[in-house]
């Protein structure tokens, strides 16, 4: 039997988790998502539900992970008592990963292109209208988005095909070292513009008053408490494998806690920073930090075009936006192979060649839905191929996914509650205290569950379909 690979230091596996979680959503949701519910307040409640509740179902994940010495393809399989059937969830599991994958790759391909637009300086003496009329090209033009989900597929699998120390680790940990050292630069220079004062000042002082109430005075602190909720357990990409993979490559040496808070602390700082980076910048020149593609791909060209050396710090920031979504994609691949690997005992090299040609054509529909299949719009007028394959993801999968781990972890007719703890607490650091079984048992599941029903009722207005039904 072949031996697993392992990675070749701590800082690798630390660096590779992080990357696995740290992603778009810190970068460009969560600035937004802080702005709208009270900046330093809503930090104060995220980072509450991070530690609740995304930090329990890592270590769990890191744990089955560690434990089987698999990825999802094998793990429930190696760990769960017989007769049971927990291994069910593996093709859930994989189907996440590739789902995620179909519109990530278009997603990054976006950001690779606008690094090279801005090195060109294309953007230059573009007034907002031509900055935006930019991005509405870029969307009809099928064949360059397709070219560059492309190049980004094939680099990252490249990189995968060379294995996990040489490969995958190596290059990640330069570039994550890379992306942590850009988004100091990033923020500080942003920090330092005239006018941004007004921008750290919403950002970082707490005003729990728009915690609770909106503009119009409306109360929305359910609202902003499920946001923060959503926010902490998307960022880390739990319920797919995704982490659970990094997991198996690892020895007994750290305790599981210790090692799920790094990945947790070096998430936040990622997501914290680019609140840094674009609050002072959008207040600096009066642009406001909409949502969304508009944040990355319209209002932050309109701001480096009004700032001194704007095409340079455009150029870092695109870079930066890359590498974010890069780690994202190669800590993704990696468990797409090891799952082939695993499962039908696949050399890397036939994993890589078939999945390349199998991710570069599942991509497709996500990148034609802005053109040729624009028709299709699954949730009404604005709606694309991409929101489908993100509302099956983000909605379904990552918490019912969580959920299969959690109750894994905790429930005697799965691996169990002692051989969990045993597993994650084994080797040195921060130990997962026995004293929460209770709540991991009972109360986090029902939590999940909230994410998950308030994610459909967000998506498609359950509650208010229901009240005009019953005339209430």
């Amino acid at each position: 039997m072949q031996k697993r690979e392992s990675f070749s230091s701590r800082l690798g596996f630390l660096l590779i988790s992080a990357g696995c979680a740290i992603g778009l959503g810190n970068v460009w949701r969560f600035p937004y998502i802080t702005g709208k519910y009270g900046g330093a307040a809503f930090v104060l409640v995220y980072l509450l539900f991070l530690v609740i509740m995304g930090l329990p179902v890592m270590v769990m994940e890191f744990s089955v992970g560690r434990a089987s010495q698999k990825s999802i393809a094998l793990s429930f399989n190696a760990l769960e008592p017989k007769g049971t059937k927990w291994h069910i969830y593996s093709w859930f599991g994989i189907a996440g990963n590739y789902l995620l994958m179909m519109f990530y790759t278009t997603i990054a391909g976006w950001l690779v292109l606008y690094f090279v637009k801005m090195l060109k300086g294309d953007f230059v003496g573009l007034d907002s209208t031509g900055v935006g009329n930019e991005f509405s090209a870029l969307m009809g033009q099928p064949g360059l988005m397709a070219l560059f989900m492309v190049i980004v597929v094939v680099l990252c699998m490249l990189i995968c095909s060379r294995g996990l120390q040489n490969g995958v680790e190596k290059v990640t940990k330069v570039m994550m070292l890379c992306l942590l050292a850009l988004m100091v630069v990033l923020a500080i220079n942003s920090i330092l513009l005239e006018g941004a004062g007004e921008g750290l000042k919403f950002y970082l002082m707490p005003n729990f008053h728009n915690l609770a109430y909106d503009a119009n005075g409306n109360f929305i602190l359910g609202e902003a408490v499920y946001a923060a909720m959503g926010q902490a357990f998307f960022t880390l990409s739990l319920g797919i494998g995704a982490l659970a993979i990094f997991g198996s490559y690892i020895g007994k040496e750290h305790s599981l806690g210790g090692e799920a808070l790094r990945v947790g602390v070096l998430d936040t700082f990622v997501a914290f920073t680019a609140g840094l980076i674009i609050f002072p910048a959008c207040f600096a020149f009066d642009v406001a930090p909409d949502s969304g593609p508009n944040l990355i791909f319209i209002t932050l060209p309109n701001v480096f075009n009004a700032m001194p050396m704007g095409q340079v710090w455009g150029a870092l920031f695109f870079v930066f936006m890359s590498f974010a979504a890069l780690s994202t994609v190669i800590a993704v691949f990696e468990n797409i192979l090891s799952f082939c690997i695993d499962k039908w005992g696949w050399s890397r090299k036939k994993a890589v060649l078939v999945n390349t040609v199998a991710i570069i054509i599942l991509s497709l529909p996500c990148l034609l839905g802005f053109n040729v299949l624009s028709g299709f719009q699954p949730f009404g007028a604005g709606s694309g191929v991409m929101d489908l394959e993100d509302f099956i993801v983000s909605n379904n999968l990552l918490p019912l996914g969580s959920l299969v781990y959690l109750l894994f972890c905790v429930s005697k007719y799965g691996w169990g509650w002692d051989n969990f703890l045993a597993e994650a607490n084994t080797g040195e650091g921060l130990k997962f205290p026995k004293g929460v079984r209770f709540y991991v048992t009972y109360i986090l599941p029902i939590i999940v569950l909230v994410i998950f029903v308030f994610g459909y009722n967000d998506k498609f207005k359950l509650w208010d379909k229901l009240v005009a039904l019953l005339g209430m």
